[in-house]
């Protein structure tokens, strides 16, 4: 009888075992493109820092004392975003997929900027811009 009551524990053991080991080995992982993939369409027509790039800072980023004069850096305000990015490393004209603000974006870093998540028009229109040399137009 004990030995019965013994073998009747073990299995209770080892089913819970292998049960919780099923249950906590399967997860979602989201499979995205390596950075170093993703296609940058050198066709794109030109993209303007005042007229593309400076609006989207306008609609999340510098406001509330987020990224502008005084708040957190990068100061995005429409008269400092861009010697900002330009003069403190943000930019990555050799490789502009690892620039910084583009990493931020992408939601590559600790907190996604906007922290609404990475928005892939959004990303696009960045790369394209620092792809095609970063003006200040």
């Amino acid at each position: 009888m004990k030995s019965q009551h013994l073998r009747l524990t073990l299995l209770v053991l080892v089913s819970l075992l292998v049960l919780l080991g099923v249950f906590t080995s399967c997860e979602y992982e989201e499979i995205l493109p390596p950075d170093d993939e993703i296609p940058i369409d050198t066709t794109a027509p030109p993209v303007s820092f005042s007229l593309d790039i400076i609006p989207l800072f306008n609609s999340s980023c510098n406001t509330s004392g987020c990224h502008s004069l005084g708040g957190v850096e990068p100061d995005l305000s429409p008269n400092n975003a861009y010697g900002e990015l330009t003069t403190k490393g943000y930019l990555n004209l050799d490789d502009p997929v690892q620039s910084e603000f583009y990493q931020w974006i992408a939601g590559n870093r600790r907190i996604p900027m906007p922290i609404a998540g990475p928005d892939p028009e959004i990303n696009r229109l960045v790369l394209t811009w620092i792809t095609q040399g970063a003006p200040d137009n």
